[in-house]
């Protein structure tokens, strides 16, 4: 999504609103959510909703109540209440929806604890802000630089300001745990504010830095994705996929999250297949299963002797030959059991109406084109003009 500000400039390019992660509209932000109510009126009588959603730097969003009845729209800068000063934030999410979304994130919205709106944000509030923000790169770079003079086995993946400019959070992954009361005494002296240390996971790096995908899409994380659910290797297992790492991991270095999201349809469909490790006793020896497609419902299998050919076997050829091994009985072979469908073709998906189908088309020498012969005409030339002899 993206906001009308960021349509395309004079020369083709995106023009850009050049808010850097604050946009006004809300439309171009992490995690953002479509009001599909705010062109509806409430039924006469009832109040509107006095809790709205906040949204702060990357995808940091919170709940607060509007306790002076402020007229509050998405886009709003407002100041908002911080365990000391005031925290500036924008207003993404008014209405029944706050509602919907705080039952999603379990937060009581009876509760009388929740934090208040001050006041619509000023100029002064945003100069403030805007100030405070523009310093976070120079100050993530020299406690970083704090931090390895320490010898602390940390990373500091991102530096958050208050609004009101006097305090700023640290976000640090580590392995393990870290002893940083010596960083925080050397980042309060160097930077004359009061620091909070905070440790998130991988995953939670990767949602706050942001990023593209191997797919080519942002990252999941960073746009939709609220929840973090555990991710196994049995996940990439039950879809056949190869256990490759490089592969299989995401830019936070785990599992990737899409891995489950189609492990349950997979798991509907392994419901009545038979086991990969099922061996099929037949007369001409023991088959071993060498690979399985889930939804054609196939497998193929290969005799113990006899590596190179593979036999595909139907699902229910499979438990029906299992069945008669369990009573004692062997299979006559596989090649019965084999479905050959004499209608299946191969598709051609491609054909070249040109010709041009060779890869080695170039690699042929050219022939020297002959010229053509004129053909030879009869035409009889005339004679030449004799001397005659009263000349001589």
């Amino acid at each position: 999504m993206g906001c009308s500000s960021c349509s395309t400039g004079k020369d083709g390019q995106p023009r850009g609103c050049k808010n850097n992660g604050t946009c006004g509209s809300d439309g171009c932000n992490k995690l953002t959510v479509f009001d599909w109510l705010s062109n509806m009126s409430l039924p006469s009588g009832q109040k509107p909703f006095d809790v709205v959603e906040v949204r702060f730097k990357n995808s940091r969003k919170e709940f607060y109540r509007n306790a002076e009845d402020l007229p509050l729209v998405i886009g709003d800068v407002v100041a908002t209440q911080a365990k000391s000063g005031h925290d500036v934030g924008i207003v993404t999410l008014v209405g029944e929806l706050v509602k919907v979304q705080m039952k999603k994130k379990k937060v009581d919205y009876t509760d009388e604890a929740l934090p208040k709106i001050y006041r619509k944000a000023t100029q002064r509030d945003i100069d403030i802000w805007q100030k405070s923000r523009d310093r976070e790169p120079d100050i993530q770079k020299r406690a970083r630089e704090i931090a390895i003079s320490l010898n602390l086995q940390m990373k500091l993946s991102d530096v958050e300001f208050q609004g009101d400019g006097s305090k700023a959070t640290f976000y640090y992954t580590a392995e393990s745990r870290v002893d940083f009361r010596q960083l925080i005494k050397d980042m309060a002296k160097a930077f004359s504010i009061r620091i909070e240390m905070r440790q998130i996971g991988y995953r939670q790096e990767a949602q706050r830095l942001g990023g593209i995908g191997s797919c080519g899409r942002e990252l999941c994380c960073s746009t939709w994705l609220t929840d973090f659910r555990s991710v196994s290797t049995a996940s990439a297992r039950y879809q056949q996929l190869a256990l490759n790492p490089q592969k299989l991991a995401g830019q936070c270095g785990k599992l990737k999250c899409c891995l489950n999201y189609e492990l349950d349809t997979y798991l509907e469909a392994l419901k009545d297949f038979p086991p990969q490790d099922a061996k099929l006793d037949t007369e001409k020896g023991i088959a071993f299963c060498q690979k399985v497609d889930i939804f054609k419902e196939t497998l193929w299998f290969c005799y113990k002797n006899d590596n190179a050919n593979w036999h595909a076997l139907h699902k229910s050829d499979v438990i029906e030959i299992m069945a008669l091994n369990k009573k004692g009985k062997k299979a006559a072979s596989l090649e019965e059991y084999v479905n050959v469908d004499e209608s299946h073709e191969e598709k051609i998906l491609f054909e070249n109406v040109v010709g041009q189908d060779s890869l080695n088309r170039f690699d042929k020498p050219k022939r020297k084109k002959r010229k053509k012969r004129k053909p030879k005409t009869n035409k009889q030339k005339p004679p030449r003009n004799k001397k005659s002899p009263s000349n001589a």
